[in-house]
């Protein structure tokens, strides 16, 4: 028997309808779900410290266990390194020793850090339905049909610059790269966006339209 946990990107009552239905079909297939056995579900904290302990023991340096801030205390106590997403993925990747990377905290985390390992390096993500409802705010089906369309509305000459912020999926940000865009942060948004209207004349800001703002 498992534990079953779920993780639906937001669905969006005004955006939806507007989709095409290829669209809104592939948004109502991207619930992630992961199976927790229960064996794990109803141990002990006692136990479950033994059975950590042992793990890291027997891997050594071939483990590196990362903890994002937001995580609860009985999580992060068990992280090597604790800190933001994108800075706990520069950390792994400067342990090439490392086989494995456990990045406890969510989906886009976990891709960023996977982005920059080595090939020999396996990111794992204890809790794969665990998302991020910023990142969920825009996946790919959604950004490729807005794109489509406004290169149909406004032509050739639409001028277009994608930027979407740090906290979204892995294949956003490939979109951004196949398409003269860019990746930001929080930090460094002003900067980004002023760089992408002295590229083209419109900015695709996404997944969180306050930060682009």
């Amino acid at each position: 028997m498992a534990l079953q946990t779920v993780c639906a990107e937001s669905k969006e009552e005004r955006i939806l309808p507007l989709l095409s239905r290829q669209t809104r079909a592939q948004h109502a297939r991207s619930t992630r779900i992961d199976n927790v056995p229960l064996l794990y579900a109803e141990m002990s904290g006692d136990e479950l410290d033994q059975r950590i302990a042992a793990a890291r023991a027997k891997l050594g340096e071939r483990l590196v266990i990362l903890g994002h801030h937001y995580q609860r205390d009985e999580i992060i106590k068990y992280a090597d390194f604790r800190g933001d997403s994108f800075k706990l993925a520069q950390l792994a990747a400067a342990r090439p020793q490392a086989d494995y990377i456990v990045f406890c905290g969510v989906h886009f985390m976990a891709e960023s850090a996977d982005i920059l390992s080595a090939p020999h390096q396996r990111v794992i993500l204890p809790n794969p339905a665990a998302g991020c409802s910023m990142a969920d705010m825009a996946n790919i089906a959604e950004v490729e049909e807005c794109w489509q369309m406004l290169h149909e509305t406004l032509g050739d000459e639409a001028g277009i610059i994608p930027v979407t912020y740090m906290n979204s999926a892995a294949n956003l940000k490939a979109f951004c790269g196949r398409n003269g865009g860019i990746v930001c942060t929080s930090s460094n948004a002003p900067a980004v966006v002023k760089w992408a209207f002295s590229q083209g004349k419109r900015v695709l800001f996404f997944p969180d339209e306050h930060l682009g703002r």
